[in-house]
């Protein structure tokens, strides 16, 4: 058996595996360390001088050192202690006040919650679990049709994912070797406009057939100032959080890591200003955040190692000339890749998909002449996706566990069909355009912009694996 026919194994081995339910991150260790034994093995020395040792713990050093990964745990952070300190209720009720006479409100008001809410927790199941406990029986109460709300739920809990700044976003640049910073103002309009196409869904769909929601009766009676004041006391405090975060990365005030520390802080004082702070919440985002945490650093050890071992064995070489000769165009390229995330989608978590299998795609970038931003938002907008269709969308399923009893898994998914659509145009606008995804970056980071890209996609020091592959 040749080697890149047992990297292929290993591959497929890995997938049986991941079935099964073993956990990730240590399978892909332990394979990598088990395969890579056989790939880099010399009789003539010691066992524990085969040179997979020192790629393991080479790979654990770099990954637990790396400055761009920090930005990671402070993020979390900052997305717990947001999701403890009981702002959500108060934001869902200020945008219902504020768009009392838009058409939809209550849905619309959702919407706009699960995007800030998403934005600022990075977390889809937190964001749907809070949300169906809190709108969802509010918007069945006031005749809201079920289809219609928990669309609107499953498909806002996503957007997290894609408008930054986003923890998956963060995870891509690392994989990738890219600016996070870049990476950021390239999701910007994407991720916007993808917002802006649901609330125009919702909204139209309400002017056709008001039935689906109708306008609640005691709204009426509230003036602008009791409006404004709410909006001031729940809206504007955590947008300015995220404005301020984004925009100290995306104009060069801040690094990425920097900014996490300050939207971390900030997260603090919303909840002491909202006296929900406690120390035993925040030793529950504390410990949160080190276990979510952990998974990612443990993804990435497991994943550069295993990819290591892959490549040595010749089974990046054997995928990258079986694409090749399939004589693809770019946009055929582009197309079958997302078409393989989209399936990787429906039983793996987006980490596992960007930390694994991404890798596989990042080499083909270059001889396909394909931009890694474009390929990177291509991807975080399929995985919007991943979330939204069956038999597997765990935004319905997130949303079925708190959902009331009445409301059927079925009629969640018939909820998240438009929605999908929805997601599926944008792919097909950011193929036909790409000037979407790279507006932005080209404007705020050419050559004669005034703006600065301080951020460093890989640092200094890391052990790059192309030293374990060489010649045995």
């Amino acid at each position: 058996m040749s080697n890149p026919v047992i990297a292929l194994f290993m591959l497929g081995l890995f997938i049986v595996f991941i079935f099964l339910g073993f956990p990730i991150a240590f399978t892909l260790m332990a394979m990598a360390v088990g395969f890579g034994f056989y790939a880099y093995y010399n009789p003539a020395v010691a066992f524990w001088d085969n040179n997979i040792f020192y790629l393991l713990v080479q790979n654990t050093f770099s990954v637990m050192s790396s400055d761009v990964l920090i930005s990671i745990p402070l993020f979390l952070f900052m997305g717990y202690i947001i999701e403890r300190s009981n702002i959500l209720e108060r934001l869902f009720e200020s945008l219902q006040v504020a768009l009392r006479h838009v058409p939809g409100a209550m849905g619309v008001a959702a919407l706009v919650t699960c995007a800030l809410f998403a934005t600022a927790t990075g977390i889809v199941g937190a964001v749907v679990t809070l949300m169906g406990l809190l709108a969802l029986p509010a918007m069945l109460k006031a005749g809201y049709d079920q289809k219609l709300s928990s669309g609107i739920i499953a498909a806002g809990g996503t957007l997290g994912i894609l408008i930054p700044p986003s923890i998956m976003l963060i995870v891509y640049a690392a994989t990738a070797g890219i600016s996070v910073v870049k990476l950021y103002a390239a999701a910007l309009i994407p991720g916007f406009m993808l917002a802006g196409l649901y609330l125009l869904y919702i909204i139209v769909r309400v002017l056709i057939n008001p039935s689906l929601a109708p306008k609640p009766k005691d709204v009426d009676h509230i003036t602008f100032w009791v409006g404004f004041k709410l909006l001031l006391t729940a809206f504007f405090p955590l947008a300015f959080l995220i404005v301020a975060v984004l925009g100290s990365i995306l104009f060069g005030l801040a690094t990425p890591s920097e900014a996490a520390a300050m939207g971390a802080l900030g997260g603090i004082f919303l909840s002491l200003a909202y006296g929900s702070f406690t120390w035993d919440r925040m030793r529950e985002s504390v410990y949160l955040t080190a276990k979510t945490s952990a998974m990612v650093c443990w993804l990435f050890v497991g994943s550069w190692t295993f990819s290591s071992v892959f490549s040595y064995l010749g089974g990046e070489g054997l995928i990258e000339h079986f694409i090749l000769s399939m004589n693809l165009s770019t946009l055929q390229f582009l197309i079958l890749a997302q078409l393989i995330i989209f399936i990787l989608g429906w039983p793996l978590e987006w980490s596992e998909i960007i930390i694994i299998f991404v890798p596989i795609f990042l080499p083909l970038l270059a001889i396909f002449d394909v931009d890694p931003l474009l390929f990177g938002l291509l991807i975080a907008i399929n995985l919007q996706t991943s979330f939204l269709t069956p038999p597997m969308a765990m935004s319905a399923y997130y949303l079925k566990g708190v959902a009331p009893p009445g409301l059927e898994l079925w009629t969640i998914f018939k909820g998240c069909f438009p929605f999908l659509g929805i997601v599926l145009l944008t792919l097909v606008l950011v193929y036909v355009q790409p000037k979407i995804v790279t507006f932005l970056p080209d404007l705020l980071y050419s050559p004669t912009s005034g703006a600065k890209d301080d951020s460093k996609p890989r640092e200094e020091g890391v052990i790059d694996p192309a030293f374990f592959m060489q010649t045995k």
